[in-house]
């Protein structure tokens, strides 16, 4: 097994523990998971001060697997002992010893002259080389696209960079670490290559390469261009590849500039020859402690409470987080905390975007202490030196040409770190944009012969994605490290991975789910490709060594998968993404909603604002603030650029002056901002957040109504003066005209006399989503029912818009229907609609019996739909629009559908699949298939109508399903439909910790105390206490108060049910409360962060509840009365967050 995942065992038990912050996934081991997280990588130190020394801070650990848990830490020995450096010699004397801070053109052997030595006698017979091979390069890129594929074809492919599969972004069932804002970049040594998230040989390459130069000359000093030298050596012998976090300011701006430009890595992948397998947190630190590179904040809760807390505590920073007071609390509740290299408040600033977290064993923590001790934070020899130019002077001094400003900074990063620049610039005289290969390299890679194991997996991932027409891109280039090897029987090519969509990961891990052997899709994904034809004796060989090893392969994932694949577990390499709305509101309040706001004015960019805020499920309040906010900077920046659009890449020359002066306006705003400028003191950022909210006021979870809006949070109430928009995301033959027809002709309409029209799309000419628009406008009371399918995303942003601009609602309707893993219509559903159209007659569309096309038409929307599963397809509508009404279509207990009729389906699919991907749009009768989609046609039709009486008994009958219908769009009008929950977690700004009681049994407490004694009885009588009590809670701890750790600590017993014993009543004539002792859930004792444990009931008009903490003190000094209650009476409570 590979050191990487010595520590991630296949075989050991898993517990996912759900986590609150950007966190990564790995393995768990024992009953309770270990989570880490690295923290956010600082720029070096401007002041030349010496940062302070690092600290990590262990916590208590159990006994009882410390001795398990030793022999796992020892495994880290092993891939820490392959990383050892070369011995350091002491430095040699004379001119190849030379620190030059300006040049760094060289490794340790270059002299300051040897360059200009021999440019003369060398220049033209380089130039004579490098004409004759430009010419031979030229001739084999013109005949690479005639390499035919035969049986003495082979290929072989390694993976040569890759980052973790995609993030799942705010998924609560997940080690932590700080999400520093930047880019992805990936370096696999000098010859390996460097890439971005999608492509290589561009600026954002050439910037990272730079950037991981200097951070060797921060940290090597005058040592650094050999052990540049060296870790490029290392990475290529051992086919390693570094995933970093780039954070800088030249490449466009993010959540804040950062106030230097650095990186962190938080990657470390082998790649062998197989599977990647990443290293667990523990290895990366020693991994980078070794070679001197910056790390990340690491935080690890090795236990199911300390990893509940860091939940909370999320929940408890979620709205309102930044570095300081999030590391701060983390901190306080992490098991282990691991300062990363660089401190991100330092470098970055306080705008956190985020955590990232992970599963880990639980053994972890004891290897995280062992790499600790054996590995001490190393030294940064060349802080105090002169680096050179910055990233942004070179920048900034080659503006003109994006050529001359790579070239600038590949040689000021020197030939020890990158001399081979033929990924930017080319090779042999050929320049970069001569790389791109033919499209066919793709369909050749597919059909040669795999020489190994890697080869195969890579062509069943390409494969499937192919046939399943996921939304990625296969782009090939010629292989440039290789060139000295190429010929007309052997070509190198390097193809990147591009996946467009991110529901795209989505599917593809259903995939797996259904295929167990299917390697990953991993985000930043190139691979290099060997083409190549092999004599005969040598395919004889390669073909039966090939056979020998798929049997062997095959056989061994019969009994066990991880066998092979070494990393069984593939939860360990999923990640989750937790940000902080400070964050959010920069990156995709402001900077996102540029073009809807400059393109389609202030009232489209509230509507997409607002839709942001609902999905991510944004409490009300904040809702309302930045409301406030976002309609001020729409008004000021339309106002500055009038029709000009600002440039996304450097918004926040203009919004962050904007936010500065927002917040300066109150406390409030500044809490809301989170820091601009340098008007924020992050030590007083808590205390100025809470000072205004009462500690004890009212016990409510933030489930609110949101801010004035087209789409309502929780209920969909469409106030009668303003109009609602019926629409249908259906299919043609889904019943939407006769539907509507139905709907006019009801008595009362939807039931409050609003008047209702109907606008039929096969009869409109022009623009139909416009003349909805412009009906809305002139009536905008009334109710319309739009009767025209609406099946992509495009139309429905159109009707969001309409509804802001025309106060309206919007209602979609749309006929349920099971789905499949990629669509949200069923193969039955498309079979009854198909069926329906092709019984029509003088249809207005022209879509009936006579068309010869009809199921081609209905196929094309059918596709539209392509990508969704039903539960991704509702979950949107909801999240759009607050409501979704569902017609009834087929009967729940049908038979199954009739192999013919699935078979001709299938052939149709594939057949639309086959035409769309060479003619698009092009009508079948102009294309190349035109004959086979007429037969196809035929065969529809004879199928069909010869399952008649199948299609006809699967269906609902039409009157009931309008019924159904008419009693939900009702429901709709009058605000009786709540939204359905999509299943995605709201995080919520929590405040305090409590424990909620049922204030029917305090009633029934107070009555049998007032029984006993005539003054309590009284009392009650004259506050009328049982008629104004409506809530009583127990509160544990407060955010203002008691700090975020204290508050997230009571993580894991959230919604347990606690025993409350009562063992007084306090009362004056101001106020009443009860004296609390709480009980244990699973034996753990439940206490209270207050003084005095009580439940307010009852306070005076003008007396805060806060002030029932004096009653103890009033009772002592006689001026409040203590009644005992014995014996106490104990009732129980559910603990919750609010």
């Amino acid at each position: 097994m590979s050191p990487a995942s010595s520590l991630l065992s296949p075989h050991a038990p898993r517990r996912i523990l759900p986590l609150l912050l950007p966190l990564r996934l790995s393995s768990s081991s024992s009953s309770a998971a270990a989570v880490s997280a690295p923290a956010l990588a600082m720029p070096p130190r401007r002041d030349g001060t010496k940062p302070p020394p690092r600290k990590w801070k262990p916590k208590a650990t159990d006994a009882s697997f410390s001795s398990s848990s030793a022999s796992a830490a020892a495994g880290i020995a092993e891939p820490v002992g392959r990383m050892a450096l070369a011995p350091q010699e002491p430095p040699r004397a004379g001119p190849a010893q030379m620190w030059v801070p300006r040049g760094y053109a060289t490794s340790a052997a270059d002299g300051p002259g040897a360059a200009s030595a021999s440019t003369s006698t060398s220049a033209a017979v380089t130039a004579e080389q490098g004409g004759a091979a430009s010419q031979k390069l030229s001739s084999l890129f013109k005949t690479a696209p005639h390499f035919e594929v035969d049986n003495s074809t082979f290929t072989e492919a390694q993976i040569r960079a890759t980052f973790y599969p995609k993030f799942e972004n705010e998924k609560s069932d997940q080690e932590v670490t700080l999400k520093h804002s930047g880019s992805l970049f990936m370096y696999a040594g000098h010859h390996g290559g460097a890439y971005a998230k999608n492509s290589y040989g561009n600026v954002y390459t050439a910037v990272g390469v730079f950037v991981l130069g200097r951070l060797f000359r921060e940290a090597w000093g005058k040592e650094a261009p050999k052990m540049q030298a060296e870790f490029n050596d290392f990475l290529e012998r051992n086919r390693i590849s570094i995933s970093m976090e780039l954070v800088t300011a030249v490449l466009g701006d993010h959540g804040q500039r950062p106030k230097d430009d650095y990186a962190v890595v938080t990657a470390v992948t082998e790649l062998g020859h197989g599977k990647p397998k990443f290293y667990s947190t523990p290895e990366v630190i020693a991994f980078c402690r070794k070679w001197r590179l910056p790390t990340n904040h690491v935080w690890l809760f090795s236990t199911r409470k300390s990893a509940s807390s860091f939940f909370a505590a999320y929940d408890a920073l979620c709205e309102e987080g930044t570095a300081t007071p999030v590391c701060k609390a983390l901190d306080e509740i992490a098991d282990i905390s691991v300062p990363g290299s660089k401190d991100h408040v330092k470098v970055q600033g306080e705008i956190l975007e985020g955590l990232v977290a992970r599963i880990v064993t639980r053994e972890s923590s004891v290897q995280m202490e062992e790499v600790l001790r054996k590995f001490p934070q190393p030294p940064l020899d060349g802080v105090d030196s002169d680096l050179g130019p910055s990233l942004r002077e070179i920048c900034a001094a080659n503006r003109s040409d994006e050529k001359q400003q790579i070239k600038a900074l590949l040689d000021n990063v020197g030939a020890s770190m990158c001399p081979d620049h033929s990924d930017w610039f080319g090779n042999s005289g050929l320049d970069a944009q001569s790389r791109n290969a033919d499209r066919s390299v793709v369909t050749k890679f597919l059909q040669a012969h795999p020489t190994d194991y890697a080869t195969k997996k890579l062509q069943e991932m390409i494969r499937l994605m192919k046939q399943r027409h996921f939304s990625a891109a296969f782009k090939c280039y010629w292989n440039y490290q290789k060139i000295d090897s190429l010929s007309n029987d052997n070509l190198y090519y390097k193809m990147v991975i591009h996946v467009h969509n991110d529901s795209v990961f989505r599917r593809y891990q259903q995939e797996m789910r259904k295929n167990q052997g299917l390697w990953p899709l991993y985000r930043g994904f190139f691979v290099d490709v060997n083409l190549f034809k092999a004599t005969n004796k040598k395919a004889a060989e390669l073909a039966k060594d090939g056979d020998a090893l798929l049997k062997n392969i095959n056989g061994a994932l019969d009994s066990n998968s991880s066998a092979v694949d070494g990393l069984a577990d593939e939860d360990s390499n999923l990640m989750v993404k937790l940000k902080f709305l400070t964050y959010k509101l920069r990156t995709f309040l402001i900077r996102n909603g540029l073009s809807t706001l400059f393109k389609d004015g202030p009232s489209a960019y509230r509507t997409y604002y607002l839709r942001q805020m609902k999905n991510w499920g944004t409490s009300p309040s904040k809702q309302k603030e930045l409301s406030k906010m976002l309609d001020e900077w729409a008004a000021y920046i339309r106002r500055k650029y009038g029709n000009k659009p600002l440039s996304s890449s450097t918004y926040l020359s203009e919004a962050e002056p904007f936010l500065e002066q927002y917040a300066k306006r109150s406390p409030s705003n500044q809490a809301l901002i989170g820091a601009a400028g340098n008007l924020v003191q992050t030590e007083n950022f808590l205390a100025i957040l809470d000072a205004e909210r009462d500690e004890e006021g009212d016990l409510r979870v933030e489930h609110g109504a949101a801010p004035s809006s087209p789409v309502s949070t929780s209920v969909d109430v469409v106030p009668k003066t303003e109009g609602l928009i019926v629409f249908f995301p259906g299919i043609p033959g889904c019943a939407k005209s006769a539907l509507c027809k139905e709907i006019l002709n009801t008595p009362g309409g939807l039931g409050d006399n609003r008047p209702l029209h109907s606008l039929m799309g096969d009869l409109i000419k022009g623009k139909y989503w416009q003349k909805v628009a412009d009906e809305r406008k002139k009536k905008p009371a009334r109710i319309i029912l739009a009767d025209k399918n609406a099946p992509n995303e495009e139309v429905w942003r159109q009707i969001e818009d309409m509804c802001g601009s025309t106060k309206a609602a919007a209602v979609p309707v749309v006929p349920d229907s099971e789905g499949t893993d990629s669509n949200p219509f069923s193969l039955d559903a498309l079979a009854v609609f198909m069926f329906r159209v092709l019984q029509r007659v003088n249809h207005p569309g022209n879509l009936d019996k006579s068309s010869p096309n009809a199921g081609y038409v209905l196929l094309m929307f059918y596709h539209l739909y392509d990508g969704k599963c039903r539960r991704e397809f509702e979950n949107e509508l909801y999240e759009r629009f607050g409501s979704l009404v569902k017609m009834p279509l087929l009967r729940p207990d049908r038979a199954p559908l009739p192999d013919a009729v699935k078979t001709v389906l299938d052939e149709g699919i594939s057949l639309f699949r086959l035409h769309q991907n060479r003619h698009g749009r092009v009508e079948p009768s102009k294309g190349s298939y035109a004959k086979e989609w007429a037969r196809w046609e035929q065969r529809l039709r004879v199928t069909l109508f010869g399952n008649a009486d199948y299609l006809n008994s699967i269906q609902v009958p039409f009157e009931s399903a309008v019924k159904e219908v008419l009693e939900q769009l009702k429901a709709v009008a009058k605000g009786d439909i709540k939204t359905p929950d999509t299943g995605k977690r709201k995080f919520g700004n929590i405040m305090f910790a409590a424990v909620r009681l049922t204030p029917a049994d305090i009633v029934g407490l107070l009555r049998k105390v007032s029984e006993k004694d005539t003054a309590v009885n009284t009392f009650l009588n004259e506050t009328k206490l049982e008629d104004s009590l409506t809530k009583a809670h127990v509160t544990l701890a407060h955010k203002r108060g008691h700090g975020v750790a204290a508050l997230a600590s009571y993580g894991i017993y959230q919604h347990q049910e606690v025993p409350v014993s009562f063992n007084a009543l306090y009362y004056t004539d101001k106020m009443a409360a009860l004296e609390a002792q709480l009980g244990a859930v699973n034996g753990e004792q439940i206490t209270s962060r207050n003084e005095w444990p009580h439940a307010t009931l009852w306070t005076a008009p003008g007396v805060t509840p806060k002030e029932a903490n004096m009653l103890p003190q009033l009772a002592s000094e006689g001026k409040a009365t203590r009644v005992p209650i014995e014996p106490p009476i104990t009732i129980s409570g559910v603990l919750d967050f609010y």
